[in-house]
């Protein structure tokens, strides 16, 4: 599949014939329940519909039959986080997430969205994937704030505002990385450093710290302006088609750098990266998949060289649904903030593995269930007691952050490669 076109002859029930989700997944699940109790939306109501197993029966349902999607199964489908949390809990191994992520694009195509909703999703990609467009969105969002104005909006508008970060100033985004970043010491590896949309404009220094603890282990690290965007926000939404285009965008943007591994520092990003090659169903989209890594788990995966100083915190880790679930990376960020000396790593006592609430555009979309869950996220971790939030996700980052102000609590949160970039300066005596 080159260009993402799409079959829409209804061919399979409710589906069309275009990458409808798989009998053979569906078929594995036996409707034990454990991921009951780690799916948001079923803690949340209680609803079978709402719940792993019910949306695959759904699902099943959609494919035996010859009428056309409901409103009441695609309310269903649209209240699914995509977190991937049932994924880890199922015992018989279902791809939860190979369903879903092949159900959203069949609802975009196959189902009419009330005109408000699709001008909502319409907006969203117009702006979230355009690294320009948000940095110009910057200023009026600090006025709208200043002037109280956010509450005055349609909801459908006051949630992204809300949530949305403060921009750096201009001065701060100018002082970005460099295309090129020479290792430091004996060169170990090549890396290209994705920049994306959201971690670029909001996040600037998670790169800044990326780049720096990358090149004090020895990596030359190549930030490339290209691509904009990878295509994680369109993929975990349904927009295959722009989805495809990103991805192979980023493909030519990073592939050819002579690059040992393409590192990711967003954990929905990477998660997507790592999907390209079911997406694209080429061998090039799979090997470049191969190599894509976060940053903590490259890190891990390495015996350190540059010496670690002390960082006194007590830091609370918060696992990314999308890193720890899509992608099965949740020890490699705590060895690397265990390795700080004077860094007290804390846990999460209940729900650990219940999302915040961010879920790619989730928050966005169904602002009344994310703001729910970011609220049962914020106590758990402010209950600890930590003085910081670690956590390798931007949309979580943004999410917690609101979650917590909302508390009266000022807890910064960082991402754990920011941690570890501090502690190496201090150690440097920076």
């Amino acid at each position: 599949m080159a260009d993402g076109a799409a079959d829409t002859k209804a061919s399979t029930g409710a589906f069309d014939s275009h990458r409808p989700p798989e009998r053979s997944v569906i078929s594995d699940c036996v409707h034990c329940g454990f991921c009951l109790e780690t799916c948001p939306t079923y803690l949340l109501w209680g609803a079978e519909a709402d719940s792993p197993r019910g949306r695959i029966v759904l699902i099943s349902d959609a494919l035996e039959s010859d009428a056309p999607l409901s409103e009441e199964t695609v309310a269903h489908f649209d209240r699914c986080l995509g977190c991937m949390a049932c994924v880890t809990a199922c015992p018989s191994g279902v791809r939860y997430d190979r369903l879903i992520e092949r159900v959203r694009p069949q609802v975009e195509r196959q189902h009419s969205r009330p005109p408000r909703e699709r001008a909502l999703r319409a907006l969203l990609q117009a702006t979230l994937p355009h690294p320009r467009r948000l940095r110009a969105l910057g200023p009026a969002l600090a006025l709208g704030r200043s002037l109280g104005l956010i509450d005055r909006l349609p909801q459908e508008l006051a949630a992204p505002a809300r949530i949305a970060p403060s921009v750096p100033a201009l001065r701060t985004l100018r002082t970005g990385v460099p295309v090129r970043t020479p290792a430091r010491g004996a060169q170990r590896g090549r890396v290209a450093l994705l920049l994306g949309c959201v971690q670029r404009v909001f996040y600037p220094e998670v790169h800044r710290a990326t780049v720096h603890a990358l090149a004090a282990e020895g990596f030359e690290v190549l930030a490339p302006r290209l691509p904009d965007c990878c295509g994680a926000l369109e993929m975990h939404s349904g927009a295959e088609p722009a989805a495809i285009r990103r991805a192979q965008a980023t493909i030519e943007a990073l592939d050819g750098l002579g690059a040992d591994h393409v590192v990711v520092n967003a954990a929905g990003c990477g998660s997507a990266m790592k999907e390209y090659g079911e997406l694209l169903g080429t061998e090039r989209a799979r090997a470049f998949s191969a190599r894509v890594r976060d940053v903590c788990e490259l890190l891990a995966d390495i015996e350190p060289r540059a010496p670690r100083g002390a960082v006194p915190l007590r830091v609370v880790y918060h696992d990314a649904c999308h890193l720890a679930h899509a992608q099965g990376i949740r020890r490699p960020p705590r060895s690397l903030l265990e390795a700080i000396p004077g860094l007290e790593l804390m846990e999460v006592g209940a729900e650990r593995d219940v999302c915040c609430g961010s879920a790619g555009i989730y928050n966005l979309v169904q602002p009344e269930a994310a703001a729910e869950l970011g609220a049962r996220k914020a106590r758990h971790l402010v209950a600890t007691g930590a003085e910081a939030i670690a956590a390798g996700n931007p949309g979580c980052a943004a999410q917690l952050s609101l979650h917590v102000r909302a508390l009266g609590v000022e807890l910064p949160v960082h991402h754990p490669v920011e941690l570890v970039s501090r502690s190496i300066a201090a150690a440097a005596g920076g």
